[in-house]
């Protein structure tokens, strides 16, 4: 029997793990979850301690595709996915102080976090497509990392076109050509004139629209709306908690958060045995999430440009999940919630919010404090950090708790794709791009640029579809 997967708001049919993949987001709006989360015993986390990457990947992941992909296939799609990593660990875990951590996430090919999840999505992709011999189109919305991700993930498969929609002028210059310099005729890259908010508008508006694209072709998801971006990334939260002496002790973790995606996945691994005390919100300017924790109130605010463009967001898609385990479940509620958010704001229920604040809690950091961060750490540990991941261990110190353990921040990308921040924190350091990158600014360019505008969009991807 298949493990089925139900949308959020509870008026999408259950679907089986292959269907989820397929579909991204449900087509009532809402976000798929499993029926039910494996849980590991101590005993059985004890003996994860000693596997590889890889193996522990399979492990964790086997259980939410039963049914549609068996575990020796998943291993092969995993171990291919990891195996060009640049480091042999993957997802090596550093020392920054007695108690601080630092769980390096950029040594994938487009030097971000998001190739843990992309690269398996992609060979997911393909496996079942060939399978069933289709061609679908993948549309995505990206504040930076999640485009050259995508794209990298899936651009040597044949059964698909890829369209990747990010705002015009508010990604870093190395995130956008690592986007728009990749060759092939199935790779679409759109600067949309706005922000990241309408970007990722524009993909939700896609998946319930009426068909738009050629017969016989489906949009199928990348961002964190898909499930399978947040099963991948459950792996390095058992993985870095082994490396710090779990699960003999709860660990906690600082993660520089914008659509709620990668903590979550962190709450997930919580739920599934790891024993966590804390997972820290850490944010810029842009603290959608940070009033969320300490008001109760989700309210969007206009985006402010920041030296951490990928957290540049006011909705953050995934929180909607978090809300369905704090509202116990209650999809009607779900729904209702997400209906009145669309028009202002939401204020959680006290139950609801006491609840978040028992494992989360958050950090605004702004961009003075982010260069100041970045500039101490490399003075200090000799470490030098992207602005998203010096966002994180500053929120790690601010909200570390005596007695919770070890600390550890998720670090996000490589500071090489963000050389402006970088310098502006005056550690007298110009991070270097990786060999496979050198060429970077020598290579051509291809993208195109439309208008914040639904129909628009449609027009220029029915057109381009092969």
């Amino acid at each position: 029997m298949s493990l089925q997967y139900h949308s959020t708001r509870g008026g999408a049919p259950a679907l089986d793990f292959e269907g989820v993949l397929l579909a991204g987001l449900a087509k009532d709006g809402g976000l798929y979850l499993p029926q039910s989360l494996p849980s590991f015993s101590t005993a059985e986390l004890q003996a994860m301690r000693g596997m590889s990457y890889s193996e522990l990947a399979t492990t964790v992941i086997a259980p939410f595709v039963e049914g549609s992909i068996d575990r020796d296939t998943l291993s092969q799609l995993i171990e291919s996915s990891y195996r060009d990593f640049r480091h042999q660990a993957v997802a090596p875990v550093k020392q920054l102080d007695r108690d601080q951590w630092l769980l390096e996430l950029f040594h994938g090919p487009t030097l971000a976090f998001k190739d843990f999840a992309l690269q398996l999505l992609g060979r997911l992709l393909d496996h079942v497509l060939t399978r069933r011999n289709e061609k679908v189109v993948i549309m995505g919305a990206t504040s930076g990392d999640t485009g050259s991700a995508a794209i990298e993930g899936c651009r040597h498969s044949d059964h698909v076109d890829i369209f990747i929609l990010y705002p015009d002028g508010r990604v870093s210059d190395v995130q956008r050509r690592q986007m728009t310099t990749v060759p092939g005729d199935n790779i679409h890259n759109l600067a949309i004139r706005g922000n990241f908010d309408d970007c990722q508008a524009l993909v939700k508006a896609s998946f319930v629209a009426e068909p738009f694209l050629p017969e016989g072709r489906s949009l199928v998801a990348v961002n964190s709306i898909n499930w399978a971006r947040i099963m991948a990334q459950i792996v390095y939260y058992f993985y870095a908690a082994f490396a710090v002496g779990g699960p003999d002790r709860p660990v906690n973790f600082s993660v520089p958060t914008g659509n709620f995606g990668d903590i979550y996945a962190g709450y997930l691994a919580h739920r599934m045995g790891l024993p966590v005390n804390n997972l820290v919100i850490a944010t810029n300017r842009n603290d959608v999430l940070h009033r969320m924790l300490t008001t109760g109130t989700y309210a969007r605010q206009p985006i402010e440009a920041s030296l951490s463009p990928s957290m540049d967001i006011s909705i953050s898609s995934n929180f909607e999940r978090l809300l369905f385990d704090l509202y116990d479940g209650d999809a009607a509620q779900i729904n209702q919630l997400m209906s009145d958010f669309a028009r202002g704001e939401i204020s959680l229920s006290d139950g609801a919010l006491t609840r978040a604040q028992t494992l989360f809690s958050s950090a605004r950091v702004s961009d003075e404090e982010t260069c100041d961060e970045i500039r101490m750490m490399w003075q200090q540990t000799g470490e030098l950090l992207d602005p998203h991941t010096a966002i994180g261990t500053r929120a790690a110190r601010l909200s570390a708790r005596s007695g919770d353990g070890p600390m550890v921040t998720l670090s996000t990308a490589h500071p090489a794709k963000f050389p402006a921040a970088v310098a502006r924190a005056e550690t007298g350091q110009a991070p270097q791009l990786p060999q496979h990158l050198s060429d970077l600014f020598d290579r051509t360019e291809r993208f195109d640029t439309l208008d914040n505008d639904l129909a628009t969009v449609h027009a220029y991807m029915a057109e381009q579809c092969h």
